[in-house]
């Protein structure tokens, strides 16, 4: 009888052993990646967040509605002309007169 729970006491151990260095190994395999993308991330710039405020926040939404309105000229001229010059000069005068636009729409008075 104590030879048998012998055995099954070296089979649990080897069991163990066994989920022991996977978990060690998962264990470092997560560690190597955290080291990875530590390094990556410290090359990359920062992200900036957003200026808090009502002018900020004004300004994001007149931003929006300029880009708002040239995305929808854009996509009504890009159904309904299929000439492709006409579709990239589109483009290019929205492109330049996207500041334009936003002074005459938003200026300060």
């Amino acid at each position: 009888m104590s030879k048998e729970r012998l055995r099954r006491r070296e089979a649990r151990e080897r069991e163990a052993g066994i989920v022991a260095a996977a978990r060690a190994a998962e264990a470092e395999r997560r560690e190597r990646r955290h080291l990875r993308r530590r390094v990556v991330t410290s090359r990359l710039p920062r992200r900036r967040s957003r200026p808090p405020g009502v002018l900020a926040a004004r300004r994001r939404r007149q931003v929006g509605a300029i880009v708002a309105m040239l995305l929808a000229l854009n996509v009504v001229v890009w159904v309904l002309f299929p000439d492709w010059a006409l579709r990239a000069m589109v483009l290019l005068v929205s492109l330049l007169a996207a500041p334009v636009l936003h002074t005459m729409l938003f200026r300060r008075r």
